[in-house]
This record gives C-alpha cells, structure tokens and sequence, in this order.
C-alpha cells in the first residue's frame, strides 16, 4: 500500500518571464490518493457529526431565518481572513436603518459575500456546481466591492497572479499559468461530477485545496474557495439545509489553515495533512453548529411561551416580529415600523413589550439611533458578545 503522500500535485516550471509557476499534474492522479486508516476514522467522526447536524436543522422551525445568521458569520470570519476589520456584530447590525450612517467601512465586503451565499445557494436549485456558477458567485462577490487590485468579477483571470512578495519571482507561492490554469479548471469540474469511491468530505477537502492551488481569479480566490465547501457538501445531499460553514474555524487557526494548503500544493505534497486539518474542521463547525440548534429550539419555544401570556392581538404581531429577529437580531425602531407598518410610537409600544418580556434588550447607549438587540439568541452565534455578557 503506497503512502497517501506520495501522489504528487503537480510541479514548478520555468516560464519565458524568468519565474517558476506551479502547475498541477491530471487531477487527481490516476492511481488516486490512498484514504489512510486513520483518515477514514476522522472521515467517520465529522460525517456522523454532520449527519447528527442535518437531522436537527431538519427540525428547525423559521429555517431561513435561522440560516442567515450562520451565512453572516462565515461571511464575517471568510472575509476577515483577508483582513477585513468589521466584526460579525458590525455585519448583523449592517441593515439596521440608524445603523446606515455609522457603519464600519469593511462591513461592504460581508454584504458581498452574503449576497454571494445566497445567490450560490438559490443558483443550485436549477444550475450544477460547475466553472459556470463559481463564476457567477465570484460576480456576486466582487463587483463593485473593494479590492486591492482589479478583480474582472466573474472572470478567470488572463494573467499571472501570486501570493506573498512584490513579484512573481520573490512570491510564496505563484500559481499555475493561464494555459496550464484552464486544463487544470477543466479537471476540477469533471472531478465534482465523477462518480468516485472518494468519501464525499475528503473529496470537498480535495476540491478546496485544488481550487486554491489554481487560483483562477485576480481577487477573491479564498472567498469563493470557502464558499464552494458549503456548496458541495448541500449539493453532495449530506445536508439538506447548507448551514456547515467552515470559515470561523479556519480564521481561528489561519496561520496552520495557511500552512496546510501551501503544504498540499508544495512539489513534495503533504496531502494526508491537509485532509486531516480539513476533516477536524468539519468535525468541530458540526459539533458547535448542532449546540446551536439546540440552544436556540429551546430559546424558541421559551420566549413564544412568552407571547401566549399576551392578549390574542398582541401575541400574533409580536410573535411574527420575533420570527423575523431570527434573521435580524439587531434592530432599531426603523425596523419594527417596516415590519409592522406602525407609526412611531407604535413601534416604541413593542420595543417596551419585547424589553419588558426579556426578549430585547438595549444596544449600547446612543442619545439618538438607539439600537436594540435580541441577545439571549445573538449570544448562540456570538462567543465573544456571550462571553463580554457574562463578565458583565
């Protein structure tokens, strides 16, 4: 039995510009990877946990809403990655009508990246995952948004790019040419559409560092890369609701996630590693993803036991109101005015009525623009607000 780290990637190649590019032999290779024994115990442990995921979000009532904070928050944590500085506060808070004026500048790249999620995630009701759609979810994700060079959203680039350094010469890694880059996309799509004895993680572990290895575009290579792992693990069927979202956990370990990709694409691929670092992460996302549904099913059905204590009218329009503070923790009075269609005052009426009921509670200590939040649910999606919470 040949070690699985022995089926080379690709190689360095001199190009006529005086630098070496990476470029990927036939993927994957013909004698494939061999799953290790060891892989195969991770494998099972994060499918168990994914499978034990999808039962419970299969129960979730209000599951759109619910959905939405997970999308923000791998938005967030996907975007910081690349250094953006808006927290995941800053994102929920983003469509907040008072909010509008004293928004984070950075909070622009998470509006992208959630308008691309759930693009992707309506685009594979009716089109496969295929070169097509992750170059409409590049669009989505770059047009019109900031960027440190031009991004040609939704366009493979048509030049050479790199990582790290000034030049292509002094880079960490410089990937493939343009030709050999189009060869080696073509590979990438057959490969998500082969039928294979691949286990489905290890192969959305493959598609990810594969893609990162080509790095197709000019910008947003690691944003796209991230969201293709929550679209193929929908489209594989293992979820049936797209709510595992890896990038909190690579954020959280972003030089070892770095580390482990630039391992996969090296001449002398550590391939074994990388899947090991990958399955971990679906594991340990699955297991808090499915704390979280069970916190806030529980929440759910405490704070509507709540509403039923209301008068019949009053029960029906704050319970519709709370349904929609699953999607939009932080509100202000703005929000409830458009939900409800109430005058001012109105609105001040159900704020009181969600205050007095411990469902909202105030958000900092604004003179005017006063912000509200639901917090015993934002805290679910929120460690470092939970743990702030509690000191206090």
């Amino acid at each position: 039995m040949h070690n699985i780290n022995q089926p080379k990637i690709g190689r360095y190649i001199q190009q006529k510009e005086g630098y070496k590019a990476f470029t990927p032999f036939d993927f994957p290779p013909k004698d494939g990877f061999e799953i290790t024994p060891e892989l195969y115990k991770k494998h099972e442990e994060a499918i168990r946990l994914v499978g034990k995921l999808d039962g419970i979000t299969r129960l979730l009532p209000d599951k759109d809403f619910f959905l939405l904070m997970f999308i923000k928050k791998d938005a967030t944590y996907s975007s910081q990655i690349e250094g953006t500085k808006a927290t995941f506060q800053d994102a929920v808070a983003a469509p907040v009508t008072e909010e509008k004026s004293r928004m984070h500048p950075d909070v622009d790249d998470i509006t992208h990246y959630i308008e691309a999620v759930n693009y992707g995630i309506e685009r594979t009701k009716t089109l496969p995952i295929s070169l097509r759609l992750i170059r409409e979810i590049h669009q989505r994700l770059m047009t019109s948004a900031r960027v440190t060079h031009h991004a040609y959203p939704g366009e493979f680039r048509r030049s050479q790019n790199w990582i790290g350094g000034k030049t292509p010469n002094d880079a960490s890694f410089v990937p493939p040419a343009t030709g050999d880059m189009q060869k080696s996309l073509g590979d990438l799509e057959k490969f998500i559409h082969t039928t294979d004895n691949y286990p489905a993680l290890v192969k959305a572990g493959l598609l990810h560092a594969q893609f990162e290895t080509i790095h197709p575009f000019s910008d947003g290579n690691g944003r796209t890369g991230r969201i293709l792992i929550a679209l193929y693990i929908h489209h594989a069927k293992l979820l049936e609701i797209p709510v595992l979202y890896l990038s909190s956990y690579f954020k959280k370990h972003q030089k070892l996630y770095y580390h482990k990709l630039h391992e996969y694409h090296d001449e002398d691929s550590n391939i074994k590693g990388w899947l090991e670092f990958f399955l971990e992460s679906v594991a340990e996302i699955a297991e808090s993803s499915i704390e979280t549904c069970t916190k806030i099913t529980a929440l759910r059905d405490r704070d509507f036991d709540k509403m039923q204590k209301l008068g019949k009218k009053s029960a029906a329009s704050t319970l519709e109101i709370v349904r929609k503070l699953f999607g939009q923790p932080i509100i202000g009075v703005a929000e409830i005015m458009k939900w409800t269609g109430f005058t001012a005052p109105g609105a001040y009426k159900v704020i009181e009525r969600l205050m007095s009921l411990g469902i909202l509670e105030p958000l900092g200590t604004a003179n005017y623009g006063q912000k509200y939040i639901y917090a015993d649910y934002y805290e679910s999606f929120d460690d470092i607000f939970r743990d702030q919470r509690k000191q206090n």
